[in-house]
């Protein structure tokens, strides 16, 4: 009998299934400067153990997508390791900072089941939670994705598409424990913009540009221990409709958050995506440029240091983003979009 894991075909799926994912990762230093090399992050409560102390908090917490991607990578082999493509995020809320030290575990419910119509492919929605070594959550998001079946002629699920909030309401956004900006230094933050100065309908042009090498975004996808073979084999990827590998996502999101530094750098932590899909496939050679679109600002109760901003983050290939390309007269997407992405972020307040 054959030991090895073909992963999770779709016929293999149902309603209610709780799936335990392998391997607990233990985030350390070395992580965090790997993801900073390959990113360029520059976020000063993520690169400043005295930054950090001064905002409340134990040291400098690990960079909320490092904790996204790590959680992420986790869950591929039992679910998206026979995935056609990853259709979209939402619902996700980051619950507490991580720390350099910290042991990362995921678990996944299956919320969501439908054949599609080809009748070879179905898509999957899944519930996943990280935890640290204490059993505390420390994100939660949903996200679902198109996975192939083993066998065509196998009878269809029930189907069920959950109910999913279109946005993080700003009740349910969690502040990192023992933040505080009474004292924020804009000038050791390389941003003087607060929270007041950003206005509904602003939109922001990062200016900035990225070029994907090969390596780098296999090197990245390693990293988080994400076993997708369209990632890394080009071998069998070559005679695929693209003909070659494709990024990982979530490197295209990294990158955009990296870019959006420059006009967003008081933005230091993530702390819900609200949505966001893949729009187009990335490939090594492109290069990615970004841009943001104010989309709602929201006050936090009993805060009056911080304030959550919503922003629309959309990553282009190979196109300026001064244009501010999104959807065209259609409503279908700009062939440039790579991602569009829908978050809120915790900025200082003046005070």
């Amino acid at each position: 009998m054959s030991k090895i894991s073909e992963g999770n075909y779709f016929e293999d799926f149902h309603l209610g299934q709780v799936i335990f994912h392998a391997t607990p990762r233990t985030v350390t230093t070395g992580d965090i400067s790997l993801y900073s090399a390959l990113y360029g992050m520059r976020f000063a409560l993520q690169s400043s153990d005295v930054f950090a102390e001064k905002s409340g908090l134990l040291r400098s917490p690990v960079d909320d997508l490092l904790v996204f991607h790590i959680v992420f990578g986790k869950t591929v082999a039992d679910i998206s390791i026979n995935a056609v493509a990853n259709l979209g995020y939402a619902d996700c809320r980051f619950l507490a900072s991580v720390y350099p030290g910290d042991t990362l575990s995921a678990t996944s419910e299956v919320i969501g089941l439908k054949e599609n119509s080809n009748g070879r492919t179905g898509n999957v929605y899944v519930r996943t939670r990280g935890v640290n070594q204490r059993g505390k959550c420390v994100v939660e998001y949903v996200r679902w994705v198109m996975v192939n079946k083993r066998d065509a002629a196998s009878p269809p699920p029930e189907t069920l598409i959950p109910e999913l909030p279109a946005v993080v309401a700003p009740e349910n956004l969690t502040i990192p424990e023992n933040l505080q900006y009474g004292g924020y230094d804009s000038i050791l933050s390389g941003c003087g913009y607060f929270w007041e100065d950003y206005q509904v309908g602003e939109k922001i042009s990062h200016v900035d540009g990225m070029t994907i090498e090969a390596a780098d975004h296999m090197l990245a996808t390693r990293l988080y221990q994400n076993t997708a073979k369209v990632h890394f084999n080009l071998h069998a990827m070559k005679d695929g409709r693209l003909g070659e590998r494709i990024v990982y996502g979530g490197h295209v999101i990294s990158l955009a958050r990296g870019l959006s530094f420059n006009g967003l750098g008081n933005g230091q932590n993530i702390l819900a995506i609200n949505g966001g899909r893949h729009v187009n496939p990335c490939m090594a050679g492109d290069t990615v440029y970004a841009w943001s679109e104010i989309l709602d600002k929201a006050e936090i109760k009993g805060r009056s240091d911080v304030a959550a901003l919503r922003c629309r983050l959309v990553a282009l290939k190979d196109k300026s983003p001064d244009a501010f390309s999104y959807k065209m007269d259609d409503g279908k997407y700009d062939p440039a979009v790579f991602l569009d992405l829908d978050i809120w972020l915790l900025l200082p307040r003046r005070i």
